[in-house]
């Protein structure tokens, strides 16, 4: 569209300059016509300015939304990061536990069976004893 524009207006141009402007009335809409071209040519520029201007805007408020992405994504990642510790620290807590309950568990059975194999042993050393005594007087 807009080379459209400055191809139309070098148009103008070349036919305004080869016309022989004779008469007073030609050389003032001769003048006329160069005025609307020049005020068109400014517009046209002023038109890709504005584009510019809105394409740079445009990039800013991308640039901006990412950033503001990006830091959303990085607060997320922190926040799993914080739960993920939590639950490690909750887990090896509960195996802490396990462990301390699993070997409470195997110290008691330990002593429990000491005291039947002591138990076991005397009864046996008195079943001997008195058998012997019982021999002995025999």
């Amino acid at each position: 569209m807009k080379t459209q524009i400055v191809v139309l207006l070098a148009a103008s141009v070349l036919a305004l300059s080869a016309c022989k402007n004779e008469t007073p009335t030609a050389q003032e809409e001769a003048a006329e016509a160069q005025s609307a071209m020049e005020q068109a040519g400014d517009s046209a520029a002023a038109a890709m300015s504005d584009a510019g201007d809105a394409i740079a805007e445009g990039t800013d408020a991308a640039a901006a939304a990412t950033g503001e992405a990006a830091s959303e994504v990085a607060d997320a990642t922190q926040a799993a990061a914080g739960d993920a510790a939590a639950a490690t620290d909750a887990a090896v807590t509960d195996a802490a536990a396990a462990t301390s309950d699993a070997a409470d568990t195997a110290g008691q059975a330990v002593t429990d069976a000491t005291q039947s194999a002591k138990d076991a042993v005397r009864d046996a050393a008195n079943d001997a004893k008195a058998a012997a005594e019982e021999a002995a007087n025999d």
